[in-house]
């Protein structure tokens, strides 16, 4: 992946980022905040906090840590939460530059000065290691491919996938591929991702996941969380 990265507005005025080379963005044309909001805060991180009320951890992998929007969200949630305790791996392989973060507009729509020290933060701290960023909240960034990417098994609760579209990136797409996520989860563990190919699906049900097909973010008909219902 090229250095050819340009800023674009999206639908609700936040910004996400244009890899020029795939014809790809970051986080949806139609709503870059509203989309983060929906799929991986609603429909994955409420709903883990919902169903399971009594949990005191909480252990997050994120594919593709990109601008970071999912990051500070999941931040934001923690400060309203801190008698739970977040563990956050985040996976990216090609980080961006600092000059293209300083340009995002999210902590305009945020409004939190704490959120706009966090975001910063974030963004600074070294890879490979994990960091307190909040009393209830550790962060380890992890500079590398999925493909190479080693995870204990049966380690994690939530997981957003927010790899680039199978269409671009369809290595991170295959039925291998989502047996290693799958293989990730504790039982009880969920996975959240904005896509809904009816592929996808197909082999999630194949891993013995209880998969849902649910409303998607504006702009988008549908979106996907799948479950390990059973150990």
């Amino acid at each position: 992946m090229g250095k050819t990265i340009e800023l674009m507005n999206t639908g609700d005025g936040s910004h996400t980022l244009l890899n020029t080379e795939m014809n790809e963005t970051y986080h949806s044309r139609h709503g870059a905040l509203r989309e983060s909001q929906h799929v991986f805060i609603n429909k994955g991180l409420n709903h883990f906090i919902d169903t399971y009320p009594k949990a005191d951890t909480i252990d997050i992998f994120e594919m593709g840590l990109g601008t970071g929007l999912n990051l500070i969200l999941t931040l934001q949630s923690a400060l309203s939460f801190p008698n739970l305790h977040f563990n956050y791996t985040t996976l990216e392989a090609y980080p961006l530059e600092p000059e293209l973060l300083d340009q995002l507009n999210y902590l305009d729509f945020l409004k939190d000065d704490k959120l706009n020290a966090l975001f910063k933060k974030m963004h600074q701290l070294n890879w490979n290691e994990w960091h307190e960023v909040l009393p209830n909240f550790r962060l380890k960034k992890v500079q590398q491919k999925l493909e190479d990417y080693q995870q204990a098994e049966a380690s994690i609760d939530l997981i957003y996938y927010d790899a680039f579209a199978p269409n671009k990136q369809a290595e991170l797409w295959t039925l291998e591929t989502m047996r290693k996520i799958s293989n990730m989860l504790r039982p009880k563990g969920v996975l959240v991702t904005y896509c809904a190919k009816g592929q996808l699906k197909r082999d999630l049900k194949s891993l013995a996941l209880t998969v849902e097909t649910l409303e998607g973010p504006p702009g988008k008909a549908e979106m996907v969380r799948a479950s390990k219902l059973s150990g």
